[in-house]
Formats: structure tokens, C-alpha cells, sequence
């Protein structure tokens, strides 16, 4: 029996939806990043990238060409905000990635923010090999800085970008990686699940899951990777169980819409084998 996605024929690790949202977040992290000495004029031009991208980068453009020193990288991050904006991925990645390199070495965690904007461009342009040096060098500064937790999520989006380049052992270890570095995310337990269970070691997968649902216990995401987990492994009763737990605590998400099929196809399966 099998209920929801089969492990050969989803896309890889099928990441859900909040680690989905590479251009919201890479936004988000261009606006509030602890930048050291970050000037007024910084802070006007990334709010100006959400109301008008293109001016943004035109007056990001006019003061980097003036700037000097850590000014610089500071124009150029919000060129590369812009161009998110814009959608205009690969050119975003480049002047993330030339930002970075201008900021000192006195500085890694801003030069850490910047790889990580360079590598969820790359993502976003659907560029996974050009990502992944990016999340690498990231992460680097970021245990440099002693940044713990942005080097756990930063494995987290690495995982992500190895897998999409078919590279799923690598994304298991930079997984475990980040589970060791904080063990109470979620987020990597769950990831950790999916990619197990599309690997078809199911009995990984459910070690993973269940650490997952102790940490984020009313995650409908997590509750429905479990079902699914549960199916494969022809547990239906706990797959169920698990399903209808994601109706009651968030009915109307997209996840209860997945959860209702899939008890759906148990209700069908469980009539025919009668």
C-alpha cells in the first residue's frame, strides 16, 4: 500500500512550503541583517526596493559608484535586493557574492548574511550547482562568528541545493550537520524524514519524524510527513491517526487539503481489501 507521495517520483526532498519561500526570505534577511554600522542609507534604499525595485537599484547604483570601503558592500546588497525584486536572479547572486567579499574579515556575519542571499538567488533561479559554494562559504563565516544558529539554518538551505543537484548523501550529511549543531530545530528533523523516506529508509525516516513531532507538535507539515511515512511502512491506522491530527490543528491549510485525500485513498484502499 501506499498513500501520498511515492519516493521515486516526487521532486527532491519536496521541501515544504515554508522553506519554499527563497524570495521572501531572502528579502527578509536583506532588511534585517545585523549589519555593523549600518547606515541611514541602507536602510532607506531596502525599504525603497519594496516599493519600487527599479529605483532602488538605479540610487543603489549612483552611491555604490561613489562609496568606498564598507559602503560599498552595503550599496551592493541592496542592488541585489532590487534585483530580487526584480526577479532577476543570477545578476543578484553575482553582486550577493561581490558584496560579501567586500565586507572584512572583522565582520563574518555579515559576510555570512551575504553568501546566504547569494545562495538563495542561485535557488531561486532554479541555479542549485551555482548555490551550493555559496551556502558553503556561509556557513564557514558563520561558525567563524560563532553564529550557531544561522550555521544550522544555513545547512538546512546547503541540503536543500544538494539534493536539487542530486547530490542526496551530501544532503543527508550537511542535515546532520545541522541537527548536531542545534538539535532542537525542527526543521532539520523534518527534512531529515523526508529525504530518509524518499531514500526508502523508512526506518530512519520515522526515528526522525517522531523527534520532529516532539520539537513542532502542532506542524501540520510535520504531522502530514508522518502519515505519509506511516502509509509506506503499511502502519494505516497510525497513518490515519496522523492525517487527522493535521485537520485539527490546522483545518483549513493546505496541508488538511493533502491530509483529507489521503484519508480518502485509506478509506478506498481499506473497502477493496474487504
Amino acid at each position: 500500500m501506499q498513500v501520498g507521495p511515492n519516493p521515486a517520483a516526487t521532486p527532491p526532498i519536496g521541501v515544504p512550503p515554508e522553506l519554499e519561500e527563497q524570495r521572501a526570505r531572502t528579502a527578509s534577511a536583506a532588511a534585517t541583517s545585523p549589519v555593523a554600522a549600518q547606515t541611514s542609507r541602507l536602510v532607506e534604499c531596502l525599504r525603497l526596493t519594496a516599493e519600487d525595485a527599479e529605483a532602488a537599484y538605479d540610487s543603489a547604483s549612483s552611491w555604490r559608484a561613489n562609496a568606498r570601503d564598507a559602503e560599498r558592500a552595503q550599496a551592493a546588497h541592496c542592488q541585489g535586493l532590487a534585483l530580487v525584486r526584480m526577479e532577476r536572479y543570477e545578476e543578484a547572486r553575482d553582486i550577493f557574492a561581490v558584496a560579501r567579499g567586500e565586507v572584512g574579515d572583522d565582520n563574518p556575519t555579515y559576510r555570512a548574511r551575504l553568501g546566504a542571499m547569494a545562495g538563495n538567488a542561485a535557488m531561486a533561479g532554479r541555479q542549485a550547482g551555482a548555490a551550493i559554494p555559496h551556502f558553503e562559504r556561509a556557513i564557514a563565516d558563520a561558525n567563524s562568528a560563532g553564529q550557531e544558529d544561522i550555521a544550522t539554518g544555513l545547512e538546512i538551505d546547503l541540503a536543500r541545493a544538494l539534493v536539487a543537484a542530486e547530490r542526496p548523501e551530501d544532503a543527508l550529511a550537511a542535515l546532520d550537520r545541522a541537527r548536531q549543531a542545534n538539535p532542537g530545530d525542527p526543521r532539520a528533523w523534518l527534512l531529515s524524514a523526508k529525504l530518509s523516506r524518499q531514500l526508502g529508509r523508512l526506518m530512519e525516516a520515522q526515528r526522525q519524524i517522531e523527534q520532529a513531532a516532539t520539537l513542532a507538535p502542532r506542524d501540520p507539515v510535520v504531522g502530514l510527513e508522518a502519515g505519509v511515512i506511516a502509509a509506506l511502512a503499511n502502519r494505516p491506522d497510525d497513518a490515519r491517526r496522523s492525517f487527522e491530527s493535521v485537520l485539527l490543528v490546522a483545518p483549513d491549510g493546505a496541508e488538511a487539503d493533502r491530509a483529507r485525500a489521503y484519508i480518502a485513498q485509506l478509506s478506498n484502499e481499506g473497502t477493496a481489501q474487504r
